[in-house]
């Protein structure tokens, strides 16, 4: 499936170097709403979820803690057959802006094959990232320019979106 080569350190060189780009960009985007950004941005998502499989990577579950949400504790707490209360005190912490999210990194249910332990019960964030298919694209072109760090996709989809900057 890959045909991309994963390097994270590469990528990180990549996204520091071309961050300013990007920002620049994304401004223009952010201020003209493109009615076909949507479309272009889930074509690119699909394109590059071609090309990137997850497991050879896992940076994000490795670099970075999702928000936890009430729903996703309830869930993930009845699966290790724990109260949400325990789950809480052995799993999370509370960040500077008062969200649940893992007190550790790599992600505490990560495996050493980059499965995931509780998969099917996974937070909400989890599910959702990177968010490059997301409707409105442009409501969250900041959390997408700091995933061109962590995510070789998301770094790959704005990368051929900047390509077909003339559509916009």
């Amino acid at each position: 499936m890959t045909t991309y080569k994963i390097d994270i350190d590469a990528l990180k060189v990549k996204a520091r170097n071309t961050e300013a780009e990007t920002k620049t960009f994304f401004a223009k985007l952010k201020k003209k709403k493109p009615k076909q950004l949507d479309d272009i941005t889930h074509t690119l998502h699909t394109e590059v979820f071609e090309e990137i499989d997850c497991l050879e990577c896992a940076n994000c579950c490795k670099s970075i803690s999702p928000i936890i949400i009430d729903k996703d504790i309830e869930r993930m707490a009845k699966q290790l057959r724990m109260k949400p209360s325990a789950f809480i005190d052995q799993y999370l912490n509370l960040d500077n802006e008062n969200d649940y999210v893992f007190k550790e990194a790599p992600c505490p249910f990560l495996m050493p094959d980059n499965y995931c332990m509780v998969y099917e019960q996974r937070p909400r964030a989890c599910r959702e990232y990177p968010h490059t298919d997301r409707k409105r694209f442009y409501q969250i072109l900041n959390l997408t320019l700091k995933n061109t760090h962590y995510c070789p996709a998301v770094y790959e989809v704005v990368d051929r979106l900047k390509l077909q900057k003339d559509k916009f």
